[in-house]
This record gives C-alpha cells, structure tokens and sequence, in this order.
C-alpha cells in the first residue's frame, strides 16, 4: 500500500468510493443554515420574463463574492448582457474553495462543468435555474432528496427572536447575539432583533435591569417551548470572544445608558455579565450553545479565547463552529480537555477543503467521534447541496487516507462517517428523534 495510493488521486481508490458511497447514503442532520421562507430567498432580480433567481444569483449568494469580484446584473436584465463579462471574472479563483464547493451543484444537478462551461450551455443553465425557482418544489427536492438532508437548523438572523419555521425539515434555534448587547433600546436597529419590542409585545416591563434580565429569560422559555433546539452567537464579527467574569452590580450600571453616551469598554462589560448569564440560561434550559469561532473579526476570534468561560461553565454544552479556522488545532485541544465542548465543522470545507480534511484527521486523534458535527451553512439549494456534497466527500477522504495507512478498519471509518453526518447531533439534541421523517433503518 506504501505510497502508490498517494501518488494518485484517493478519490479513485475502491476504499474512498466504498465510504463516500455509504456517507451518502446516511439521511443527513445539517446543525446550521440559513433558509428562508421561499419567496424571501435573497438576491433575486429582474429578467425579461419576470423577477426570479438566476445563475447569478447563486454566485451572488454564495460565498465566492466574499473575497472574489461577480459582475452586478445589468439593468437589462439580459442573461447574455452579465454573461459577457461576468464569465471572466471567475479567472483568479478556480482553485478557491469559495468557488469550488459550488461545482458539484453544478455538475451533479445540472450536468455542467462549471470549469469548462460554454457560453451555450451557460445560457442553458440560467434558463433551467430561473424556472426551478418558480414555487418551493425544486428547493424541497433538492434539500431532501439530492443532498439527503433529513433535519436543518435554521439560524434566522435576520428575524432572531422569532421561532417560526417554513419548511417541514427545519428546526429552529434561538440566535442570542443581540441580547447581550441589550444594554439600551438604542442598541437596536432592526425591530426583529430587539427584546424591548419584544417585552412590549409581551405586555413585560422592562424599565430596569432587573427587569430585562427577566425579559431575557422569557424569550428563552419562548424559544424551548417553540421548538428550539440550541442557541448561537455570532458575536466574533462585532468584538473579541474573550468574555470577563464581570459582577451583576457592574452591568446594572451600564444598563439604560442611550448608545451615544456609553464608553466602548462600558458597552463590553455589559455584553461580557450577559454572555456569561446566557451560558447559565443555556444550561438551565438545555439548549447547547453554538459559538461562531474563528474567521470573523480575526484578531479576537480564537476559540482559546473562551477557554476559562468553559471550565467556569461545566454544565453548558458548547459548541465551537467552524473549527475556529484557521486555529483547528487549538479547537480539538479545547475538546481533548473539556467534556462540554463539541466542534461543528460547519463551513469548514468551504473556506479550505485542505484544512478541512487536515481538522478531521486532526480531530479524531485527540476526542472521541461522536463530538464532532457539520452543516452547509448557506442560503439556497444549490449552495446547499454544493456545502453538502463538499463535506461528504471530504469526510471520506480523509478517512480513506486513515483506513489506506492501515490507521483505522473501513467498518469503522464508515461508523465515523454516520456519527458525524448524523448520529453525533441526535445524540447531543434527543428530541430530534421526534421529528425524524425519512427511514429509520440507518437508526
């Protein structure tokens, strides 16, 4: 077995083949997206035939134009018109996984290499996407029958204190990001967001701090009686993830002070007290708290960061997402040494499929396998299904590599594939198993 594997593409070997084969056959638990209700999908735009999703509109809402040029639709709203442009601006990111993730979607759902498209076959698969976004059918096909998606979570940041879900395989979660910076009703832009509208809505007062503590911890017996199935926190874009132990008496100072009167480090020990208050409102509630590491506002997003928060918090069960890319090694020393922690690979695969098989490998070597999840992570199905197909294959590969060194038996590895696609997340969330739907003979 030496070498001769290596000098190959593994994706080739019968042992890959025989795991990417079994992965994809497990009903999959995506532990975090961000589907909306269909006729809110984002970025669709005028056309000669009406308002609708393009092919455009799957790079736009993707991941590539985070760190890649897309040229803006044309006020035409000609196909032909973006194309002649657009098709070349693709030319500095074919190695990019931001580009990559999306070509089996591509290539699996509509028969296209993406890499060698023609101008003919482009306007093609325009046509095609444009009238599969035309009810929620294709959406529903893809998700659950092509990605063989079984249950989502559906972080909805922009409606966070709503529980409501759109689609039969969603599961809905509490997004606490904004309470902590409730400091002040000025904090808050969007209705959506803001407890205080919600303490009005639900007849609470909340005039004092005391007040809105309470305020808090009702949204959060709203949230379980819904449904919810954990909480998360995208606090990492706005500020460090470093939370101080900072004394109720300290917040309560800070609290009621209007946005444009409180001092930065005022408006952090605020969020610090409250961060520290949702771990114990995770605990007591039994929602597993999803913290987005890494990638974000680099300088404060290490997940080394939270490690004294979670030894003072032993009975919350934290999940670190991402990886903490690009920290994976800190990421699995975290787990290696806390019970409470698991990692969410969510997004890894997309942001580098290297390091994402790197993690895994990683991972495996210093915890047990069933703390580690995955999710898409993304907006629409094509996105979806391209997040999902680039997790499985990196799944298998990486255990491939193992099983081909002689480092794991196949018949484990194939268990390694399921817990993490699956098993991992009905085992830390029990209540998902109420809301199964397809076959249980994986079970």
């Amino acid at each position: 077995m030496s070498s001769a594997w290596a000098q190959h593409d593994i994706k080739t070997t019968p042992v890959f083949q025989r795991l990417k084969a079994y992965i994809d056959s497990v009903p999959a638990i995506d532990t975090h997206d961000h589907l909306r209700r269909f006729e809110d999908i984002p970025h669709r735009v005028r056309t000669p035939d009406g308002e609708g999703l393009t092919l455009y509109s799957i790079w736009q809402g993707s991941y590539y134009v985070w760190n890649h040029p897309l040229t803006p639709w044309p006020s035409s709203g000609q196909f032909s018109d973006w194309w002649a442009e657009a098709k070349h601006t693709f030319d500095d990111a074919h190695a990019a996984s931001f580009y990559r993730y999306l070509l089996p979607a591509f290539k699996d759902l509509y028969q296209v290499d993406f890499d060698r498209i023609t101008d003919a076959q482009a306007t093609e698969l325009n046509a095609k996407i444009f009238k599969n976004y035309q009810n929620d059918e294709w959406l529903r096909e893809v998700i659950t029958e092509k990605a063989n998606i079984e249950l989502m979570f559906i972080d909805p940041y922009w409606a966070r204190l709503q529980f409501e879900t759109a689609y039969p395989f969603a599961v809905p979660l509490l997004n606490v990001t904004t309470l902590m910076r409730g400091s002040h009703v000025s904090q808050f832009e969007l209705a959506s967001d803001n407890p205080y509208r919600y303490a009005r809505k639900h007849r609470l007062k909340c005039d004092t701090f005391e007040e809105f503590l309470v305020v808090v911890e009702a949204i959060f017996e709203d949230a379980k009686k819904s449904g919810a199935i954990c909480l998360k926190s995208t606090q990492a874009y706005q500020r460090t993830l470093r939370y101080e132990k900072i004394t109720r008496d300290r917040a309560a100072e800070v609290f009621g002070k209007p946005k444009h009167e409180i001092s930065f480090k005022e408006q952090q020990d605020f969020e610090d007290f409250m961060f520290w208050r949702v771990c114990e409102l995770s605990a007591k509630y039994d929602l597993p708290f999803q913290i987005h590491t890494g990638q974000a506002r680099i300088q404060g997003s290490n997940p080394m960061l939270l490690v004294d928060l979670i030894a003072a918090n032993p009975k919350t069960k934290f999940i670190l997402f991402h990886g903490g890319y690009p920290w994976i090694g800190e990421t699995g020393v975290i787990a290696m040494r806390y019970s409470n922690v698991w990692v969410d690979s969510v997004w890894l695969p997309t942001l580098s499929y290297t390091m994402a098989k790197r993690a895994y490998q990683e991972w495996l070597e210093v915890m047990p396998s069933d703390r580690i999840m995955w999710g898409a992570d993304t907006v629409q199905a094509e996105g979806i299904y391209g997040a999902t197909e680039f997790t499985r294959r990196c799944i298998a590969e990486a255990l491939a590599e193992k099983v081909l060194k002689g480092e794991l038996l196949e018949k484990h590895a194939n268990r390694i594939g399921k817990q993490v696609m699956r098993d991992n997340a009905l085992k830390l969330f029990p209540s998902l198993h109420e809301r199964l739907w397809k076959t249980k003979a994986v079970e």
